[in-house]
C-alpha cells in the first residue's frame, strides 16, 4: 500500500493547448499495453522486486504484465508467487537469463511478445537487454549489480555503518560497497566491526567476496572533494550519515536515490518505505532515473491546424523547408 500510494503521486496529467490562431496541441500519456517484468530467482528470490516492478505499471494501466522469474533450484518461490498475485499478474514464466529476454521480445510457441522489459538481472541478463533494444522498448538505465555509497562523519555509529555495508554486500559478489569519511578513526572502527558482525551473517562468504573485489574506504578530508568524489560514483544507492547533510544533498546531483540522516537506513528504501529499489547503477545516475510510473507510459502528440493557422505559420514553414533542400515538404504546404 505505501509504494502504489507513493507511485500514484507520479502520475502524469494530459496536456491541451489552444494559441491565438485556434491551433490545438495536445500531449497525452498512454499506457503501453505489454510489459515483462524480470524478477531475479535462480540464487535468491526477491518478492520486493515484483512490487517494486509491478506496481507502477499497474497505477499507468498496463493491460498485461507478464513475469519472468527463473526458478531456485527447479521451484518457484511461493512468496514470490504470492506478489505477484497481490499485483494481479496472471502470467509467469519459471525462465531467466538471455534466453528468456529473448523470448519475451521475439516470442515463442507459448510466449507472446511485449513491448517493454524492466526489472534488475545480472550481466548477462543487462546486456541481453541492451542488445535486444530497438526490437523492445528496456528501461532508460542500467540495472546490474547493486551498489551503496556511504559517507560518514565523527558523529556516525561505526556498528550502524558496518551493518549498512554489510546489508548491501550480501546481495551479490559484485554488488560495490564505499564508504567515504573525514574522520580516519571512524574508518577504523568500521573495519573492526565489518569482522565482528561477519561472524554472524549467514551469506558471510558472498559479503566477504565482495568487500574484498568492490569494496572501498576511502578518507577525504574536505567536503568540497567528498561531493565531487560522490557526484563522479553517481552510485545507485547514497546514505548521507552525517549531521549536516542538508549542506551536501543541495550539491549532489548524481544518485538513484538519497538516503538522508542516521535512520534513513537502505535496506528500507528496499522494502517498505514506498520509494523504488530498482535504480540505475554504474554510473548511469548521471543520466537516468529508477523505476517510476513514467517507465510505463508512451506519450503522443496531438495536432489540429485550423485555416488561419496554416496560412499564418505556413510561410515560414516553407522558407525552412526550401533552406534545406527540401522542396516536396514546401509543396505540401502551398
Amino acid at each position: 500500500n505505501r509504494i502504489y500510494k507513493f507511485h500514484s503521486l507520479q502520475k502524469f496529467k494530459n496536456i491541451s493547448y489552444v494559441d491565438n490562431l485556434q491551433n490545438k496541441l495536445e500531449y497525452k500519456y498512454l499506457p503501453l499495453e505489454s510489459v515483462a517484468i524480470y524478477v531475479p530467482g535462480s540464487k535468491a528470490s526477491y518478492p520486493s522486486s515484483v512490487l517494486m516492478n509491478a506496481i507502477p505499471a499497474m497505477i499507468a494501466g498496463v493491460k498485461r504484465i507478464v513475469m519472468i522469474n527463473p526458478g531456485l533450484n527447479g521451484k518457484q518461490n511461493p512468496a514470490v508467487l504470492y506478489a505477484a498475485k497481490k499485483c494481479k499478474i496472471k502470467e509467469i514464466y519459471s525462465i531467466g537469463g538471455p534466453s528468456s529476454i529473448a523470448a519475451v521480445t521475439y516470442g515463442t510457441k507459448k510466449i507472446k511478445k511485449v513491448d517493454k522489459i524492466v526489472g534488475p538481472g545480472n550481466a548477462f541478463v543487462t546486456a541481453s537487454k541492451r542488445y535486444v533494444f530497438g526490437d523492445v522498448g528496456i528501461e532508460g538505465m542500467v540495472a546490474g549489480p547493486s551498489e551503496v555509497t556511504i559517507v560518514c562523519d565523527k558523529f556516525s555509529n561505526p556498528e550502524w555503518i558496518a551493518s549498512d555495508l554489510i546489508a548491501q554486500a550480501e546481495h551479490d559478489v559484485n554488488s560495490q560497497c564505499i564508504l567515504i569519511a573525514k574522520n580516519e578513526e571512524l574508518l577504523k572502527k568500521v573495519k573492526i566491526e565489518l569482522i565482528k558482525q561477519l561472524k554472524k551473517i549467514p551469506r558471510s562468504s558472498i559479503v566477504r567476496k565482495s568487500l574484498r573485489i568492490n569494496g572501498i574506504l576511502i578518507y577525504i578530508n574536505s567536503d568540497k572533494k567528498i561531493i565531487d568524489v560522490v557526484n563522479k560514483i553517481a552510485p545507485e544507492h547514497l546514505e548521507l550519515n552525517i549531521k549536516n547533510y542538508k549542506y551536501f544533498v543541495k550539491r549532489i546531483k548524481n544518485s538513484g536515490s538519497i538516503c538522508l540522516g542516521k535512520y534513513a537506513v537502505m535496506a528500507m528504501t528496499d522494502y517498505n518505505v514506498g520509494s523504488n529499489h530498482i535504480l540505475p547503477t554504474n554510473g548511469s545516475s548521471r543520466f537516468s532515473s529508477g523505476i517510476s510510473v513514467n517507465e510505463f507510459y508512451k506519450r503522443i502528440s496531438y495536432i489540429n491546424l485550423s485555416k488561419k493557422g496554416i496560412e499564418s505559420l505556413g510561410p515560414s514553414v516553407i522558407t525552412l523547408a526550401n533552406y534545406e533542400g527540401l522542396v516536396g515538404h514546401a509543396q505540401s504546404v502551398v
